[in-house]
């Protein structure tokens, strides 16, 4: 007889399980040589169905909708290598706007560097501006973005973008590809059966259906860590590969329907169409870097966006 096989219940690609630090994601900046950010905000807003040509055919496909207020640049962060990783040498704060000051706090002109070491990578330090999204939203999120170019170009590049805007089209066009992170929607202490798919147990089972048939052997006495146990599900950091963007525009009556998308309301200002799902429910802050996977770039053609 052939012996029975079947993969395991549950992936351990990612352990731990548990949630992540903060609601919006923490990405790790790539080197580029061309000089621009590299990476973009913006919040989830709903889905919609895009009619566009691909390899001469004309298809219909799912597409997420983000609205995309600009970035504004408050402060410079100065990085130095070190054998133990990036060491901070020093920060420039600019002066932060009233709207965003209360959850920003006051910050003062920080230019002295420790040690007089010698500066090796530049990261803008930038806020979101969530009173001009569709939401009723005040609080920014602050966060960081790296940059493209030498440390030369980057001086000069980010001293001229301080106390400015970044726009999406100043990061992307329609037709690249980028990788997308975001926070999965939460749901709390779960039991294995929705946690990690643990089959159902049969009509004869003692006592328990939806439980773990066997928690490990004999020997060693303990439970180890591959056993599917019950626990936080839900509110995950997770990255998605090589997403095309199909579309970036700053007029939203072309996908605004008259009573503004469900859950989420009119989008106001600019917005990204981006090719299938995305992790994380509505009004969550989604993060887009550039493409770490190989893959070319294509002018898109859409026909027809359904409201």
């Amino acid at each position: 007889m052939p012996q029975k096989r079947r993969p395991r219940r549950g992936s351990l690609q990612y352990w731990p399980r548990k949630r992540a630090k903060r609601i919006y994601p923490c990405v790790k900046w790539l080197k580029n040589e061309k000089l621009k950010p590299l990476g973009f905000a913006a919040y989830k807003a709903g889905m919609t169905s895009v009619q566009y040509i691909k390899d001469n055919k004309m298809v219909m496909k799912p597409a997420t909708i983000l609205d995309a207020p600009s970035l504004f640049v408050c402060g410079l962060r100065y990085y130095q290598n070190t054998y133990d990783g990036l060491r901070v040498l020093g920060e420039i704060w600019t002066k932060i706007p009233k709207e965003l000051e209360k959850k920003l706090g006051k910050h003062e002109m920080k230019k002295n560097f420790e040690n007089g070491g010698k500066v090796d990578l530049i990261r803008l330090i930038v806020c979101t501006q969530p009173t001009k999204s569709g939401m009723k939203k005040i609080k920014p999120e602050l966060f960081e973005i790296g940059l493209g170019g030498n440390i030369k170009e980057q001086t000069d590049y980010s001293k001229s973008l301080l106390d400015k805007e970044i726009n999406i089209s100043d990061v992307f066009r329609p037709g690249d590809y980028c990788d997308i992170t975001g926070i999965t929607k939460g749901h709390g202490f779960t039991g294995v059966i929705k946690r990690f798919g643990v089959k159902l147990k049969g009509r004869k089972a003692e006592q328990k259906h939806r439980h773990t048939g066997s928690i490990g052997p004999t020997t060693p006495r303990h439970i180890m860590w591959q056993v599917p146990l019950p626990g936080q599900y839900g509110f995950f950091q997770r990255t998605e590969y090589s997403k095309r963007i199909l579309m970036i525009d700053n007029k939203p009556e072309k996908i605004n329907p008259k009573s503004g998308l469900v859950g989420y309301g009119i989008v106001p200002g600019s917005f990204i169409l981006v090719e299938g799902s995305i992790t994380g429910p509505r009004k969550r802050l989604i993060m887009l870097s550039q493409q770490r996977r190989k893959a070319k770039y294509s002018p898109v053609e859409i026909k027809y966006i359904k409201k």
